[in-house]
């Protein structure tokens, strides 16, 4: 059975991160300093067992309820848990008895070192694909987050099926995952090995983005992502011509998302006021949004800014009344010529896609 495999291969087979004969579940990733003097503050034994593929650290956390699923150790519960403040809340959700044992003893030193009066943390033991026969309310969390374990899940479905029910409306899913170029052969899914280095169990991400969509989360935004270099050569010659990716990903629970960058003559105009953002914003890889001009966006642009915790900092022109057709540059055109010498050019200047 996969989640026995993966307890004993996070449990008893690795005891830190080193162990790790691949690279796949790490990050040659820069950490923001305000991020790394968070990181400093979290008990070394947290750190130590911490398999993650960075920080998953989404904008505008302050009074937030987050849950993170397969919290391990509980490095980046910790570490949410400062940006939250004492008015917010995180909970991590892990199967693995020897990795919550490691996250539960440092609450209250955690606790103590961040200058809270109590713990704003709390870790459940179960399974992320069973996320319902666990003490969680539905649309009660504003975030919800994971560190490459997705790809570890033996029913990634009902994984995506589960955040989008304990989704606030307007929340999301912000997570980092491996992923890769084509579908991996059942024959790699079966290999202890590769499955609990992140690799064997990716997803390809033509899947993963209609499984998203499935879920209810109609426009998956992709956020960065950066090649994975399998560094260990016995590993590598199993997977062959299989690139992998570590990809972070948002995904709005936002009734109505159009499944495509439709256009209605709407902008934003960024205020420059989230924390460590001043003079940007990137909601995703395709919108990189400068502070105090104004930014042409397309009908789901403008209600993920719109209709979630970051509408405070933004102000909004068009009220989407009047549709011009689709966004230029967005993976989809006009098929039909318009008869011109010109051909079928259509322009935009569009921030949108």
């Amino acid at each position: 059975m996969i989640h026995d495999q993966v307890k004993d291969y996070y449990g008893k087979v690795l005891k830190k991160s080193g162990d790790l004969l691949t690279n796949a579940c790490c990050t040659d990733e820069a950490m923001p300093s305000h991020l790394k003097h968070i990181i400093g503050k979290i008990h070394d034994e947290v750190l130590t067992r911490y398999y993650g593929c960075g920080l998953v650290a989404p904008e505008q956390l302050e009074g937030m309820r987050i849950l993170d699923l397969g919290c391990g150790s509980g490095r980046d519960v910790y570490a949410l848990a400062a940006l939250v403040g004492e008015s917010g809340e995180v909970v991590g959700v892990d199967m693995t008895d020897e990795q919550l044992d490691v996250a539960r003893r440092h609450v209250d030193y955690q606790a103590g070192v961040f200058g809270f009066a109590r713990p704003n943390v709390r870790f459940l033991k179960g399974y992320i694909e069973k996320l319902d026969e666990l003490d969680l309310e539905p649309g009660s969390f504003d975030i919800i987050v994971s560190n490459c374990v997705i790809n570890l899940s033996p029913d990634k479905p009902a994984v995506l099926r589960e955040v989008y029910r304990l989704l606030k409306p307007g929340g999301e899913m912000y997570f980092s995952d491996v992923y890769s170029d084509r579908r991996i052969p059942e024959s790699l899914v079966n290999d202890p090995v590769l499955y609990g280095e992140c690799l064997s169990g990716a997803l390809y991400w033509n899947d993963f983005e209609n499984l998203a969509k499935a879920a209810g989360f109609t426009d998956p935004r992709l956020v960065k992502d950066s090649p994975i270099t399998i560094n260990n050569s016995a590993q590598l010659e199993k997977t062959g011509p299989i690139r992998f990716y570590s990809a972070t990903y948002r995904l709005f629970k936002l009734e109505g998302l159009e499944s495509a960058c439709e256009d209605y003559g709407q902008a934003v105009i960024y205020r420059g006021t989230i924390a460590h953002h001043p003079h940007q914003f990137d909601l995703d890889k395709h919108h990189a949004i400068p502070a105090g001009k104004v930014f042409p966006v397309c009908g789901n642009t403008h209600r993920m800014l719109r209709d979630t915790r970051f509408s405070e900092h933004f102000g909004f022109i068009g009220d989407g009344g009047t549709h011009f057709g689709i966004f230029k540059d967005c993976g989809t055109d006009v098929p039909f010529g318009d008869g011109s010498a010109q051909g079928d050019v259509i322009t935009s200047q569009g921030g949108c896609c």
